[in-house]
């Protein structure tokens, strides 16, 4: 995968943040049917924006993301919308994740920019997740 820029009016542009967020005492509740719906919501939230989903990896206990975004889109506000915009929804859809969590996600957040190692690098890295030998056997 070459650098792909974008132009804006102004300016041109190649960013890139690698995320990562938990649930709320990184129980282990995104699996099956919800695993399902966050995929389907992260991709909503991120083509709203204009968000570039590069690679995403949902694991029961935590979530991947690595997404291209206008420089306007600060790394704190693209993870506090999507963070915001799946609990709001998930909780709404499954009852189990209002009784068992007191909030969805945990507060905190992951985020680094894509520029040390390469973009491939890292959706590499997030797309071999499930391959891990400590990972195997781990329910889905």
């Amino acid at each position: 995968m070459g650098r792909q820029v974008t132009t804006g009016a102004g300016g041109v542009y190649d960013l890139g943040y690698h995320v990562v967020w938990c649930p709320k005492y990184r129980r282990p509740v995104l699996t099956g049917p919800v695993r399902d719906r966050l995929d389907i919501l992260l991709r909503e939230k991120c083509a709203e924006h204009d968000w570039t989903v590069v690679a995403l990896e949902i694991e029961p206990d935590h979530v991947h993301l690595f997404v291209k975004a206008h420089p306007k889109h600060s790394p704190s506000y693209i993870a506090n919308q999507l963070k915001g915009f799946t609990s709001h929804a998930l909780r709404d859809e499954f009852a189990h994740l209002r009784s068992r969590l007191p909030t969805l996600w945990s507060r905190s957040y992951f985020v680094a920019t894509v520029g040390a190692v390469s973009a491939e690098t890292v959706r590499r890295y997030i797309d071999t997740q499930d391959e891990r030998p400590w990972r195997k056997g781990v329910a889905r």
